[in-house]
């Protein structure tokens, strides 16, 4: 017995984003999703901003994510005045509801950056082989890999 599969063609990118569903549709409700934390995050009080997030929207409900239940407690007694916030963005008049979940938020870490260092001799020499070369293709190469030489900081 033999498995014949179907190969998929590639399709261009703006083809895929403007399908009705797919890709296209869950980056519609993604930039919903930012929009509306945005414009919560707006009408929030100042110590409260950066433990509210949104988390997703379906059945008509917007997900509100904290990572302490105190701050969904104050939520819970805001409700109609978020959602009336919330009816004057284009997209969310069908919003019905809050549904409010306490779960662990993680900042996001960036990737730490690694740095190319040279010590102050292997730059000065770098420097000295890109002054004696001729090709100017390794000249450049030679002064680029120079310039990452730790340089000794001037007093002013």
């Amino acid at each position: 017995m033999s498995i014949k599969v179907k190969r998929s063609r590639a399709q261009p990118i703006a083809q895929l984003l403007t399908k009705s569903g797919g890709v296209g549709q869950l980056m519609r409700q993604s930039r919903l999703i930012d929009q509306a934390q945005r414009h919560l995050r707006a009408h929030l009080p100042e110590e409260m901003r950066e433990h509210i997030f949104v988390g997703g929207f379906s059945n008509g409900r917007l997900t509100l994510i904290s990572g302490q239940a105190s701050w969904l407690t104050w939520l819970r007694y805001e409700q109609s005045r978020l959602l009336d916030l919330l009816h004057q963005l284009p997209g969310f008049e069908g919003v019905t509801g809050f549904t409010l979940k306490v779960r662990p938020i993680r900042p996001i870490e960036t990737p730490k950056r690694y740095t190319r260092t040279l010590s102050d001799d292997a730059g000065k020499t770098l420097a000295e082989c890109a002054k004696d070369t001729d090709n100017p293709k390794l000249k450049n190469a030679l002064e680029r890999l120079a310039s990452h030489a730790a340089r000794p900081i001037e007093p002013k």
